[in-house]
């Protein structure tokens, strides 16, 4: 029995799964227990997750155990998107821009499960998300930024579009000092490099444009993907005269 199919059986076992999911949260610690967030946000219901998601940064700090049920409440929330349930995508959004990054890791998770199965209604989606805030930025680049999602040419050309946009956004504003910014340009740092493997010749087009530039962020942007590994394996000698440039 692999663990996923213990937590299951576990908590088939249990009337309330708090105590249990608290205990094994991995929490505190350098990493929570994302096996048993799956679990439950396959098995879980709307009222759970609506249980869950109340944990606020007051309520549930980070590193604490309940900042995992938080957790856990918006992966479900992606589940009951991934199922039509597109009411609930508003309430991912929100937590977007949540202080705690284990909750933002928790909306790209969410939107990456929707993303499964209607690939088409995230993109479209991600459109809007590009032209938010910072972190909502930020939260389309990383939701996008998965392999497994990337398989068809015409829908990276559209995730590579996104991207763009978000770059693009950079350099029409100047406010650039804050954490949220910050925390965008370390996301991008290793989004471009996702979606440009799974579409090279196109994706290197786009980050050609980039490097042209001598914006300070954008430049650290192309750097940071152009160190990715997965690029050096698709185009070493572009990787290597690039970095040589810059």
């Amino acid at each position: 029995m692999g663990k996923a199919d213990e937590y299951r059986h576990t908590l088939i076992s249990l009337t309330d799964w708090d105590e249990y999911l608290l205990i094994n949260s991995g929490l505190p610690g350098p990493r929570g227990n994302l096996e048993l967030a799956a679990v439950v946000a396959d098995m879980g219901n709307l009222a759970l997750f609506e249980k869950y998601i109340i944990y606020d940064p007051q309520k549930a700090p980070v590193n604490s155990p309940y900042e995992f049920l938080a957790f856990c409440g918006v992966l479900g929330l992606g589940r009951l998107v991934a199922e039509g349930e597109k009411e609930y995508l508003q309430t991912i959004r929100s937590f977007a821009s949540d202080p705690r990054w284990r909750l933002r890791e928790g909306v790209a998770q969410a939107l990456q499960r929707w993303g499964k199965v209607d690939m088409a209604g995230l993109l479209q989606e991600m459109h809007n998300w590009a032209s938010g805030c910072w972190l909502e930025k930020r939260a389309a680049a990383a939701a996008l930024a998965e392999p497994v999602l990337l398989q068809k040419p015409g829908q990276v050309k559209q995730a590579l579009l996104i991207l763009d946009a978000i770059t693009a956004s950079i350099l029409a504003n100047q406010h650039r000092k804050d954490a949220d910014f910050l925390t965008l340009r370390q996301g991008l740092g290793y989004c471009w490099s996702v979606v440009v493997a799974a579409l090279p010749e196109e994706g290197i087009a786009f980050m050609q444009k980039w490097l042209a530039y001598s914006d300070p962020d954008i430049r650290w942007i192309m750097k940071e993907n152009l160190k990715k590994t997965r690029l050096a394996r698709i185009a070493p000698e572009w990787v290597d005269e690039q970095l040589q440039r810059l």
